[in-house]
């Protein structure tokens, strides 16, 4: 069983993208949530939740925020994305 992902995106958007397919490629399912779609409530409850962090995509595992695409695709090339993705 794998552990829920979300994806926070904003359209056109080539890091959320490449966030995506790397998650497709992995055969992970995961929800995408469009930042403009949010109220502003949630934006903020959202920023508590990755300590300011402002860029797109913002990738939560779980309840772990991981970070960006490039904090994915790190972890993904030193072999620990799918531990994380496993539980």
């Amino acid at each position: 069983m794998t552990v829920p992902v979300t994806v926070y995106t904003t359209p056109i958007c080539p890091y959320c993208s490449n966030a995506k397919q790397l998650l497709k490629s992995k055969g992970v399912e995961y929800q995408e949530i469009g930042m403009h779609d949010m109220s502003r409530e949630d934006r903020m409850a959202l920023m508590q939740k990755t300590n300011n962090y402002r860029t797109v995509p913002q990738i939560f595992i779980g309840d772990t925020f991981v970070g960006g695409f490039s904090e994915l695709n790190a972890l993904n090339q030193e072999g620990k994305l799918d531990e994380l993705l496993n539980g």
